[in-house]
């Protein structure tokens, strides 16, 4: 009828107020904070590695949106029924495995406030505050490691990431920057260890040098770099009419935390002119500790660097601190302008969005501002060694037993380590029983460590890193260790 037309629009006016009113802030959030403080407190309760089945979260949520919006109650509901069980809890105090991703309580108090803001941070101009925060970190960060003062640097998602990007723009630079215009040439070579990570070999697959062309140098008994065998590979490579192009060094290499002769590897690529990339993802956090800044004797010859906040610097994931010598050529390398990035402060500011692969870059220094400010350097110091002195702790109750040896020596946060039996030799019969060892702890619940092999050998890896973690927390992981290998029968 026509006169219900003013009311139908007054109902639609209604509808529409509520449809686009922003929730109640103030009113629901206590519930999160709640959670939040409640998980803080029962995270020892959860088994640290998950206990689900394949498909068993995906057949649990319903294969359609719902049309009409749920309360936040059952949506928090559903997160303990449905999610929680899937959960791997990484900031666990017995998780041991892989290389930490560890958290701390003011790193989460600025990701709340980092995604209130919703800043995307690409450049200057859309954030000013995001990308002088980020130069004044990354400047906190080379004074407090004693980098070479002329690094600068910028926040990466990651280490793959970051190597990604030096290899690009080490590509680039040996192409004089003619890869970006006209392809990649077949004939431009890497080198790296045979235990460097994999996001290496990653890389030169997606920046179009190639896997064929990452060269593997062998390694010594403390699994470290062969620096004779990388310049005679060079040289070879030289007379066959390749291209040497960038070499990766790793301080603290993913399977033993071996370090690489860096000094030495050094002095050879800028013999031959290869870019530098040093990649310290766990253990660069150590150059925060004088003692331990032997392992960068030499970084003055590397062109980049990368270290993770996120894996032992209490920074929530991600946060990739990434270093550089010459920034022109790394901007040089992304560089790409559009009309609708020009602005009139360009050449006078850092626009972020230059300095790697992505255009859109979330505000990440403003964690590592409140875990720098919130625990101040001689706390964090002090946190470093304890979780050191905690590894040397361990180490020494598995040199007690029998039954166990250490593969190598204890270094920093972190122990390679396996079992083995008296009279047990045969190598195979050994691997399978560290391997089934090692599913027996994880499938206890009370620990959660991870493996690799050694010269062909299985060996386990504990690396103590969790933001939180105490003595009685490896004393757990001990007693997970010894009481799973009672059930292991070594004759089998």
């Amino acid at each position: 009828m026509k006169g219900s037309e003013p009311f139908k629009g007054y109902c639609l006016k209604i509808i529409r107020q509520n449809m686009f009113k922003r929730t109640d802030f103030i009113k629901h959030a206590p519930k999160i904070t709640r959670w939040i403080d409640q998980y803080f407190h029962t995270i020892e309760d959860f088994p640290v590695k998950s206990r689900a089945i394949p498909k068993q979260v995906y057949d649990e949520i319903p294969d359609t949106a719902p049309e009409e919006g749920e309360s936040l109650e059952v949506i928090l509901e559903d997160l303990d029924k449905t999610i929680m069980p899937g959960i791997t809890h990484w900031q666990h105090p017995n998780f041991h495995a892989y290389f930490n991703a560890n958290s701390s309580v003011e790193s989460v108090f600025a990701e709340t406030i980092t995604a209130a803001i919703g800043a995307q941070c690409m450049i200057w101009d859309t954030s000013p505050a995001a990308a002088e925060l980020e130069e004044r970190m990354m400047e906190w960060l080379q004074k407090a490691m004693v980098l070479p003062a002329d690094f600068e640097g910028v926040i990466q998602d990651s280490a793959s990431s970051a190597t990604l990007t030096a290899l690009l723009t080490a590509r680039e630079v040996k192409t004089n920057f003619s890869s970006n215009e006209t392809g990649v040439p077949n004939n431009l070579r890497v080198y790296c260890s045979t235990e460097t990570h994999s996001s290496v070999e990653k890389a030169v697959g997606i920046c179009g040098i190639g896997r064929k062309n990452l060269i593997k140098i062998p390694v010594n008994e403390s699994m470290s770099l062969i620096t004779e065998e990388l310049e005679k590979q060079i040289q070879l490579d030289i007379d066959n009419g390749l291209v040497p192009c960038c070499a990766v060094a790793t301080l603290g290499t993913t399977g033993t935390m071996a370090i690489d002769p860096l000094a030495a590897i050094g002095v050879i690529c800028k013999k031959y002119g290869l870019w530098l990339h040093v990649d310290a993802a766990q253990a660069g956090s150590a150059l925060l500790l004088p003692e331990y800044r032997w392992i960068s004797k030499g970084m003055e010859n590397a062109d980049s660097f990368v270290f993770n906040p996120h894996k032992w610097l209490f920074t929530n994931f991600d946060c990739s601190a990434y270093f550089v010598k010459d920034t022109s050529m790394l901007i040089r390398t992304f560089d790409i302008l559009p009309e609708y990035l020009k602005t009139d402060k360009r050449g006078t500011v850092k626009d972020f969005r230059d300095w790697g692969i992505p255009l859109g870059r979330r505000f990440r220094a403003l964690k590592l501002w409140f875990v720098l400010r919130g625990y101040g350097l001689k706390t964090i110091r002090g946190i470093l060694r304890h979780h050191i002195s905690l590894n040397d702790f361990f180490a020494k109750e598995i040199n007690k037993r029998a039954d166990f040896e250490m593969v190598q020596e204890p270094f920093l946060n972190f122990s390679c380590f396996r079992y083995k039996p008296s009279g047990v030799d045969n190598k195979d019969h050994l691997n399978a029983l560290n391997k089934e060892l090692l599913k027996n702890i994880n499938d206890s619940g009370k620990a959660f460590i991870s493996h690799t092999t050694v010269r062909g050998d299985t060996v386990l890896r504990m690396v103590i890193g969790q933001t939180y973690v105490e003595e009685k927390h490896v004393k757990k992981t001990l007693e997970a260790i010894f009481s799973s290998a009672l059930k292991l029968d070594p004759s089998k």
